[in-house]
Order: C-alpha cells, then structure tokens, then sequence
C-alpha cells in the first residue's frame, strides 16, 4: 500500500508513495489493521498502481552510491517489492542481501549484557522494544512506511555512531550506555 525510504548516507532523500492495491490482489484485515488503511483507500482508482510505485522507487534508489535494504525486518519489505517487480516483468537490481535492524540491535545488547526479550524460546525484540532501548518513543500507530523507515534510520544510526542521527530525533537523548 506504501513504499517508504530514507537514504542512510543522505538522510534528506526520502521517498513515500501509496498506491491502490492490484486487480486480484488478497487483502488481509490484519494487514489494514497495522497500516491503517481503509479499503477505499486502497482501491482508490486515483492513486498510483503497485507497477508505478515500484518503478518510481527503482528510479528514486538509482541516485543512492549504497543501494542496500536495511529495515527491522527488511526481507519482508524486499520481498513485497521484488513480487511486485517480477508480476510487471520490471528489472530488480538489488542485491538479495539485507541490513537487519533486529540482528544489529541483539548484537549490541548482547555486547553490553543487556538481557534480551524472549518468547517461547526465541528473540522477541521487536521495533518498538528496540526503540526504547536506544531512547526512542514506539512507533506511531498505524504503521506509516515513511515514519518506520525514519524511526529505524535513527536507530541504525545510534547503534553504528551511538548519538543521534536525524535532526528530528535530537529531543530524544541517548540513553547513557
């Protein structure tokens, strides 16, 4: 429904797009739920197709010297764009290889003997939990691509140079470390 970037070495190149969803196209209520979308909304005939959005990114991301994906759980967003540049026949030129925020983040909490939160057996760090332990507030509700990709931008950039990054973040300090 939206495809939303921030350029790491040029935080000031940004991208956000919203699109209609593809004729066919399953829509899952839990899906509206996180991003706040409304089936009009995403049916709208006014708003760019999935095809156009794809492109403009590719155009957007040519202008980028590292052209890496890098998110909290960026393979899921990699791949949602990857299908949707295969269903239109459109060159995908990015590397498979991802930057992931919840591996970097386990890293330093793991080097600083932070404990970890766990379910069932297994990391529950989500976004929101990695956030406030870098001194951030939680994500807004719904998830909006562009916010995500600032919020983990800022996050990635306290965890590799440990200060804040965006000048938008710069209220919120660093917690001591």
């Amino acid at each position: 429904m939206s495809v939303g970037a921030v350029d790491f070495a040029d935080p000031k190149r940004r991208f956000y797009e919203e699109c209609r969803i593809w004729d066919g196209a399953h829509v899952e209520d839990e899906a509206l739920g996180v991003n706040g979308f409304k089936l009009e909304e995403i049916n709208d005939p006014k708003k760019k197709t999935d095809r156009e959005v794809v492109i403009d990114f590719l155009k957007w991301l040519e202008e980028s010297e590292e052209r890496t994906i890098a998110g909290h759980n960026p393979s899921f967003d990699r791949d949602f764009l990857q299908v949707t540049a295969s269903r239109y026949h459109i060159n995908w030129p990015l590397a498979h290889r991802t930057i992931d925020l919840h591996s970097i983040a386990y890293f330093d909490m793991l080097r600083r003997g932070v404990d970890r939160p766990t379910i069932h057996g297994h990391s529950a760090l989500n976004l929101d939990s990695i956030l406030v332990y870098l001194g951030l507030p939680p994500e807004p509700k719904p998830h909006n691509a562009l916010n995500g990709a600032l919020l983990e931008t800022e996050a990635f950039g306290r965890l590799f140079y440990e200060k804040p990054f965006l000048p938008e973040f710069l209220k919120y300090p660093m917690p001591k470390r």
